[in-house]
């Protein structure tokens, strides 16, 4: 088949739901169809900006292109749902969560005033129209899935995302614990910096990644007096993200309600337990406590403390956790994806 996917892109940035993509397209490639990623840039400031997007995506003609039809368009991420198709199916990585779940918390940009919250029902009419319009419904988790239904009382089918990223196996199992995000408010390292310090010396941490908060984190461990426990590696390629994990005690993902979280899939590929808290969202589908890894009553710094120090002093409790962690992802697989995505094609 003829497949376009369409993805929203804010230029510049890229993280997990490029990644996502770009694991689709070539998943489907490498079946014999020809696809192609259809992509628009996404600016959320002035808020008139938003439905300026969405009415592109309106207007766009999908159906061919250069005379060659297109068979089926997946859609992904707001609001390339709002294209037009004959044949369209979504796996929703996540709505406008500035208007949903996180309105009324500092990571939203939207206030409780008149224009503001005509807005947010502008949003949820784009959502109830181009993802109903959908021949299927999925969510990259059950936590992207639950917000849909209560949001906008659409159904959506879980397909876990599968991982771009090879070579993860275990070499060892080191003295740190491995954290690779985006620097920005929602990951929390933050936390993990004021837990090394409650959980006091030898404990150290490798932190891959940059992001607004890059510079801010840097201070903060020099200010509690950890930084010669804290390695900050900044971006580096894929080769090196995999001999951190393949080498690591366990990794920390403690996200703010995080959609869904590939660190997960990554770290228990590799066969290494997970440290989160309970309101880390769809991390949670995947970490079980004391079974592929620690999971943190509150996102405290004394909780996510008491975790590094169970993981990084007790070396079989990190290999049997991350024997079952492997076990658990073992499904997740790109071939399986294709395979439910095209059955409703």
């Amino acid at each position: 088949m003829n497949i376009a996917i369409c993805t929203a892109q804010v230029p510049f940035m890229h993280g997990g739901a490029e990644i996502h993509v770009a694991g689709l397209r070539d998943a489907l490639r490498a079946q014999g169809h020809l696809v192609e990623v259809v992509s628009l840039p996404f600016k959320w400031y002035p808020k008139v900006r938003i439905l300026e997007s969405a009415l592109a995506w309106r207007l766009i003609d999908l159906t061919e292109a250069n005379g060659v039809p297109i068979d089926l368009v997946i859609c992904t991420k707001f609001p390339s749902w709002a294209v037009r198709h004959p044949r369209k199916i979504a796996w929703l990585i996540h709505q406008h969560r500035q208007a949903y779940d996180l309105y009324g918390t500092p990571l939203s940009d939207f206030s409780n005033n008149p224009d503001d919250n005509e807005m947010r029902q502008r949003i949820v009419e784009i959502d109830r129209r181009g993802l109903g319009e959908c021949r299927a419904l999925f969510a990259i988790s059950d936590n992207v899935a639950g917000r849909l239904k209560r949001s906008t009382g659409l159904d959506a089918e879980t397909m876990h995302v599968p991982i771009n990223l090879t070579g993860l196996a275990v070499e060892s199992y080191g003295d740190y614990i491995f954290s690779v995000s985006r620097l920005d408010r929602a990951k929390r390292v933050d936390l993990l910096l004021d837990a090394l310090a409650a959980a006091g010396e030898p404990y150290r941490a490798v932190i891959a990644g940059e992001g607004p908060e890059a510079a801010e984190l840097r201070k903060q461990a020099q200010r509690l007096r950890i930084d010669h426990r804290v390695s900050f590696v900044g971006r580096i390629d894929d080769r090196d993200v995999v001999t951190y994990y393949n080498n690591a005690r366990a990794v920390y993902n403690c996200p703010v309600d995080e959609d869904f979280g590939l660190v997960t899939v990554e770290a228990f590929s590799a066969a290494k337990p997970v440290l989160t808290a309970s309101d880390a969202g769809g991390v949670l589908e995947l970490v079980e406590h004391e079974r592929t890894g620690i999971v943190a009553t509150a996102a405290r710094p004394d909780l996510i403390a008491a975790g590094i120090r169970r993981l990084l002093d007790d070396d079989s409790l990190a290999r049997a956790l991350g024997a079952q962690a492997k076990l658990r992802v073992r499904d997740i697989r790109w071939e399986l994806v294709v395979e439910r995505l095209l059955a409703h094609a």
